[in-house]
């Protein structure tokens, strides 16, 4: 819009005008000129310099005004009006997209010192409701001096069931006891992964719970019971949780010879409620000595692998062995897990939507057709969770995202998708071409174009964003 031109203006005293370029004087000088306008139209008018040193020397003629000490100037802000810091709780509940050097950084705590005070590593993966200390020490538990119950498992054996939230170093400062051993007693290693409702052993005595069935016939000896390496053998039924290893570890044989035994390799996937024979230990048929003698015969026969939880073929095609064990993998730590139910599942996606700034519905009609928001659906091609995402595209997804994304968490896995689904619509050229790349691929779409499959799929989530609508 333009503004008219109004009549001629009265004349008015002018100010002097500097008729000298800019750039030729200094910012000093000219703050000086500019401040140094005549009081009074009486008061004579300033001689311009000539030049540039002329100027400068005029200027240090000038009788300096008066100036505030810069020692007397604070650099800093006032205590009393410096913005008031959070005072740290002893103890901190996770929210979601919390870290640990936010959580720190909230209030005023030192990194290393919160993941000190919480035995967990730079590494460690945190969760919502997860609960962390942020005062005291690594031992200040007050119910850890109160738990000599804990500290004697030490000696006498003990075990834990873990629970939502807890690490294994968390365990380990609770009972007194070296992470080493934690690791050692049950087979594990920093790599591990711990469920809610899976037992821990937390003292050396512990591993001959297993023989507990014979303190019957010697009671005073149970943390002797590895010992019976001679006993004829018996078998094992698999439980959420366990690793050959640990099995191995808790009945007191070596891997080796439980691999053995039952025709499997370090790569084998094993399941709940699958049997295994364990060689040379007294377990379950310990009840029965007089059947004892016939035990390695009868156990035999659970050796046959349970039908898998995943697949190897899907839609005609079929995926390599390693990738299928990576998927009943999977498949067995989200069954063994507690997920949302599928409408908190719904209700996760579409409020990640939101906040990510995509369409809810969209993510909506993707989180159905995928999986009907199924946290515990894995495909033979090991796209995990709601949101069917592979580990690669999840690791694409985490760097979209500026953070590491656990897959099998659900609100991760919204994450993952929905940050999928932002970047497809951002670099494909229409929302159909953006749909086909979630389901074939953006590359795979760009180079071949849409498979007929692909577009039915296509169809299929613009019908279901419609629903949602």
């Amino acid at each position: 819009m333009t503004t008219s031109r109004s009549p001629k203006q009265p004349s008015r005293q002018s100010l002097p005008m500097i008729a000298v370029t800019t750039a030729a004087l200094p910012a000093v000088v000219l703050s000086s000129l500019a401040l140094a306008q005549p009081a009074a139209a009486e008061a004579p008018a300033r001689v311009i310099p000539a030049t540039l040193a002329a100027a400068m020397k005029a200027q240090a003629a000038e009788p300096k005004a008066a100036l505030i000490p810069e020692a007397s100037v604070s650099t800093t802000i006032p205590a009393a009006f410096q913005p008031m810091q959070p005072a740290a709780p002893a103890e901190y509940t996770i929210a979601r997209g919390d870290t640990i050097s936010g959580i720190a950084g909230k209030f005023g705590l030192d990194t290393y010192e919160v993941l000190k005070l919480n035995n967990l590593q730079p590494n460690t993966i945190i969760y919502p409701g997860q609960k962390i200390k942020l005062s005291g020490t690594g031992s200040a538990p007050a119910p850890a001096p109160a738990a000599p119950a804990a500290a004697a498992p030490a000696n006498a054996g003990g075990s834990y069931t873990v629970k939502s939230g807890d690490t294994l170093g968390a365990i380990a400062a609770r009972h007194n006891v070296s992470l080493s051993d934690v690791f050692r007693w049950n087979g594990l290693n920093m790599r591990s992964i711990i469920y809610p409702g899976q037992k821990i052993t937390v003292g050396a005595g512990a591993p001959a719970a297993p023989a507990a069935p014979a303190s019957a016939v010697q009671p005073t000896s149970a943390p002797a019971a590895p010992a019976p390496a001679p006993a004829p053998g018996g078998s094992y039924t698999i439980k959420a949780g366990d690793t050959l290893s640990a099995i191995a570890s808790r009945h007191g044989v070596k891997l080796s010879d439980i691999l053995a035994a039952n025709q499997l390799s370090m790569t084998t996937v094993i399941y709940p409620g699958n049997k295994l024979v364990i060689p040379g230990a007294s377990l379950q048929p310990a009840s029965s000595t007089a059947a004892a003698p016939a035990a390695p015969v009868a156990p035999a026969a659970p050796v046959a692998p349970a039908a898998p939880l995943v697949p190897s073929s899907f839609l005609g095609f079929t995926y390599p062995a390693a990738v299928v064990s990576s998927a009943n993998e999977n498949k067995a730590l989200l069954n063994a897990s507690p997920v949302p139910s599928r409408a908190e599942m719904r209700a996760i996606v579409a409020d990640t939507a939101r906040q990510m700034g995509v369409d809810p519905t969209l993510a909506l009609a993707f989180a159905h057709q995928e999986s009907g928001f199924n946290q515990r659906a894995v495909s033979p091609a090991n796209a995990i969770g709601t949101m069917q995402v592979i580990p690669s595209s999840g690791q694409w997804a985490s760097d979209l995202v500026g953070r590491k994304l656990n897959l099998l968490d659900p609100y991760d896995n919204a994450t993952a998708g929905v940050a999928i689904i932002k970047r497809l619509i951002a670099t494909s050229k229409d929302l159909d071409t953006a749909i086909a790349g979630y389901y074939q691929g953006q590359y795979s779409v760009s180079k071949y174009g849409m498979y007929d499959d692909t577009k039915t799929y296509v169809a299929a989530i613009k019908a279901h964003q419609k629903n949602f609508g």
